[in-house]
């Protein structure tokens, strides 16, 4: 592999890319550095965290939802920014402040009849003709394409009740969307449910199910014909919340535990594996392989950001996550599953050619740290991988720049796995502003093709997906 040109510089100004920008924009023509495939048409539309207000105490991550839409048409870009006009957001935009603080906790002076806090910064996906922003604790907020503009809640016709995932899976055979979602009753609880909307936008099925204990779960995993749900030792407590004290923390000893479901079947089929104490945020993917399943995470020995019950902070040498690759052997023999990591890189934010979504795959990519730099710092390059974790290629960014989420985009339907593009939102930490980055995904290591260029910045944010022309 070619060496990575990587600017060191010690003394650059060590800023981050957090803080919000307090607008909303439209630039219909951005310079472009080199030249943009041709192929490319479409748009790479990206969430995360923008908060109109601040609030005493709440956390970037839990900031209202803003939207960033890069389209590209025949060599050329433009973007559009806008904030997700939630319940919450209109309130405060009213009131000309802050009435939540984290995770949906209502400030004293918030008028009383005020109960939705929700943000969808989280993911935003296309299905069934419907773009959907995305978190967790609530129900999908429908975006008009193109405009942004929020068209509200949407529940299906009325057939999915509650909260749902930020994070479903739609199946590249079926056309299937696949989702989970915590209980009506909120997310501190053992309570989840589970469902499937057809390839016409169908809501077709609808459950709830108990697991071990109250966890955060962020993610889940979906093969060719099983579901899996992890409920790890991050875990929620309405006493503690009520009480003052953390309402997630970390309890290693409770372990963790892996559900696994019949695509055909229900709840009450469940079997639950369990394995060492860990936490994972997201799935890169997973298969079925010769009576097992086979799935590749990025996992974390101790989850970050949330401390124990008693208010210590996890080890930060064991909070940050590594490629790992869980086993589950389905006969029966065993209610153990084997996790073994692949590489000591600290990553996150995984992705694969989404054709391959649930079958075996042989590409991945993912954003790291540079292992040159401070241990614990920003993601600042990006990883592919093969289907056995090695390391194809590895790109990284000047010292101080950051990167989000790498997406591929296949250059046609037909083409094979991994030819195509990774689109990721680049930070220039001594411009303090934003670049797309548009990287041929086989050949990471050469740099990007063509940088799309931002006057301002993107602040860092979760995740995002392409749309092409239709």
């Amino acid at each position: 592999m070619r060496e990575c040109a990587v600017l060191q510089d010690a003394t650059a100004e060590r800023r981050n890319n957090i803080a919000p920008i307090p607008f909303e924009a439209d630039a219909p023509f951005l310079k472009i550095v080199g030249e943009l495939p041709r192929e490319l048409n479409g748009t790479l539309y990206r969430n995360g965290p923008n908060p109109q207000f601040s609030s005493p105490g709440a956390h970037w991550f839990v900031g209202d939802g803003m939207l960033h839409a890069f389209h590209l048409e025949d060599g050329r870009a433009s973007y559009r920014n806008r904030w997700v006009r939630t319940p919450k957001w209109l309130a405060e935009h009213d009131a000309g402040r802050a009435l939540f603080g984290g995770f949906g906790r209502k400030l004293p002076d918030a008028p009383p009849n005020l109960t939705d806090g929700g943000v969808a910064n989280t993911n935003i996906v296309f299905h069934a003709g419907k773009l959907l922003a995305l978190e967790e604790g609530h129900l999908p907020t429908e975006i008009e394409p193109g405009t942004l503009a929020t068209r509200g809640y949407y529940n299906y016709q009325g057939r999915v009740a509650g909260a749902f995932t930020a994070h479903p899976k739609i199946d590249p055979v079926t056309g299937e969307l696949v989702f989970f979602g915590y209980n009506a009753a909120g997310p501190l609880t053992p309570a989840l449910s589970y469902g499937s909307i057809d390839a016409s936008g169908k809501a077709t099925r609808f459950e709830r199910f108990e697991t071990p204990y109250a966890s955060m779960v962020h993610d889940f995993i979906v093969t060719e014909n099983h579901l899996l749900f992890p409920i790890l030792p991050l875990t929620g407590s309405m006493e503690r919340a009520m009480s003052g004290k953390p309402p997630y923390a970390w309890e290693p000893e409770k372990g963790a535990y892996v559900g696994v479901m019949k695509r055909n079947g229900t709840a009450k089929d469940i079997v639950w594996f369990r394995g060492e104490a860990c936490y994972v945020f997201h799935i890169m993917n997973a298969w079925e392989e010769g009576g097992r399943i086979v799935a590749d995470v990025m996992q974390f020995e101790e989850a970050p950001l949330f401390p124990h019950p008693d208010g210590r902070p996890t080890d930060p040498e064991k909070s940050r996550a590594r490629h790992c690759r869980w086993t589950f052997d389905l006969s029966g023999k065993t209610d153990r599953f084997q996790q073994a990591y692949l590489d000591d890189l600290t990553g996150e934010f995984p992705r694969i050619d989404d054709r391959r979504a649930g079958l075996k795959s042989r590409h991945g990519w993912y954003a790291c740290a540079n292992p040159k730099g401070p241990m614990f710092g920003a993601l600042s390059g990006i990883v592919h991988v093969d289907g056995a974790g090695m390391r194809l290629g590895q790109y990284l960014l000047p010292s101080g720049d950051t990167i989000s989420e790498p997406v591929f985009v296949e250059r046609s339907k037909d083409a094979a796995e991994g030819d195509g593009w990774l689109l990721a939102v680049v930070w220039r930490a001594r411009e303090n502003r934003s670049d797309l980055a548009v990287f041929n995904a086989t050949d990471i290591e050469a740099g990007p093709a063509a940088l799309v260029q931002l006057g301002h910045r993107v602040p860092d944010g979760f995740h995002g997906n392409w749309v092409g022309a239709r």
